[in-house]
């Protein structure tokens, strides 16, 4: 058979590009394992340990409705605290990581992570503001969410209204940013006001992120504006691809782009204000991940973006297994992120990156 080296050059680059595919379709398959590993060591390990045998005798039982023959105790562990935590681990991993990709193609830019727009900012305040007002967990959410939602309608808003006559996205990146120092401020605020021996320290620990309380019911809530923003994402992965190199090309190729960017913002903030509203304040996981995925299967958001919601869920099912296992407390989970995150980001910066567009 006639060696690829002695092909025409265009046949080189189409063989190139078919190994590409397979090589990605390879580490997205062994990214899959790898989460189902992530996921079953979550089971295990914890200051309450299940031993495997016992682990997969309990699901067996459940799954062929055999009779109960383990522990209630250990029954309640699995089910009512193991399974709601590692599906939020995956699911905010993933929508942090996903809406991360998302935004840094739309605005075509690496630097750019989840909250560009105010949605956490905002969130977080949502949050304060419940919390000083004596809400319940569910207040609390709500809250979050909304002002979450809130923070960038009026960053799109005041966004549009600026930049009608000259650059729409830097003029939108521009106010996303006062937008959150707006809501930072009025975060600070609401700290200042509130009772320095029950409201501040609840204040405080909400912000640094977790999902020690995280419940069945808290899932069931998420997965709504989860689906909502992820599969409309997926679903439009290759206009993010037309999108990054720009307006002008991407209008030739008859793509509405004023369109196509409300609904990618919109998707984008339903994923980030959705997972802020359960875990907190979580940082760098929009920013990092998405520059791992990147090194691993390209710019391509055919994989990109698969790439990313796999690599958010494994990095948070492993960071929260370590904030839940490594010490007699636990460590609230945006700490932990950021002590992984920021090293890790500076050395992407001192390597240098490879070309994301």
């Amino acid at each position: 058979m006639e060696a690829v080296e002695d092909k025409p050059e265009p046949v080189k680059k189409q063989y190139a590009s078919i190994n590409k595919m397979d090589r990605n379709r390879v580490i997205l398959f062994s990214m899959f394992i790898l989460l189902i590993a992530a996921i079953f060591i979550s089971f295990i390990i914890g200051r309450y340990r299940i031993p495997v045998p016992q682990l997969l005798e309990i699901l067996k039982g459940k799954l062929l409705g055999m009779p109960q023959t383990w522990p209630a105790a250990v029954e309640t562990v699995i089910f009512k605290v193991r399974i709601p935590r590692i599906c939020a681990d995956l699911m905010v991993g993933a929508a942090l990581a996903t809406s991360g990709a998302t935004y840094q193609g739309l605005f075509k830019n690496p630097m750019v992570s989840p909250d560009i727009l105010g949605a956490s900012a905002g969130a977080g305040f949502g949050a304060a503001i419940a919390i000083l007002l004596s809400f319940n967990l569910v207040g609390v959410q709500l809250s979050s969410f909304v002002f979450g939602l809130g923070a960038v309608i009026l960053t799109y808003m005041v966004g549009s209204i600026i930049g009608r006559s000259s650059n729409a996205i830097l003029i939108l990146v521009l106010t996303g940013m006062v937008v959150s120092t707006m809501f930072s401020s009025f975060t600070s605020i609401t700290k200042y006001l509130a009772d320095t021996d029950n409201k501040l320290p609840a204040i405080t620990f909400w912000l640094m992120g977790g999902l020690s309380s995280v419940s069945t019911t808290d899932i069931k809530v998420l997965l709504v504006p989860f689906c909502l923003g992820i599969i409309p994402l997926f679903l439009l992965r290759w206009r993010l691809n037309v999108l990054s190199f720009g307006e002008e090309e991407a209008q030739a190729l008859g793509i509405d782009t004023k369109t196509t960017r409300k609904i990618i913002i919109v998707c984008a903030t339903l994923l980030t204000a959705s997972a802020v509203s359960v875990s907190g304040m979580i940082g760098w996981i929009g920013l990092v991940i998405p520059h791992i995925a990147r090194l691993l299967v390209g710019p391509n958001y055919k994989e990109l973006l698969p790439a990313s919601f796999l690599a958010g869920g494994i990095f948070l099912i492993i960071v929260d297994n370590v904030a839940r296992s490594a010490f007699t407390i636990e460590i609230p989970l945006g700490i932990l992120t950021s002590l992984i995150g920021a090293p890790f980001f500076m050395y992407l910066l001192i390597k240098g990156r490879r070309s994301w567009i």
